[in-house]
């Protein structure tokens, strides 16, 4: 997933409020980070959106795949 996807991904899930998530939310997953920071750290982006799909209880079926534009045609 490259941070581009994450970006759209978060929005699709989580529409206005994704920024907040991923601002505010503190995840233990993620070293007691928010996805941010972790980004900042250099965390891959599919590690910290699963980790904010764990920590927000998304459902299985709407973590994998998200976030991709359709391939060109």
């Amino acid at each position: 997933m490259r941070l581009s996807e994450f970006t759209r991904a978060v929005e699709a899930e989580f529409g206005p409020r994704g920024g907040a998530f991923v601002d505010d939310l503190v995840i233990a997953e993620l070293g007691h980070r928010t996805p941010q920071q972790a980004l900042a750290a250099g965390v891959d982006p599919r590690t910290v959106w699963l980790a904010l799909c764990a920590e927000t209880d998304v459902p299985i079926a709407r973590r994998h795949g998200v976030g991709r534009l359709e391939p060109r045609r």
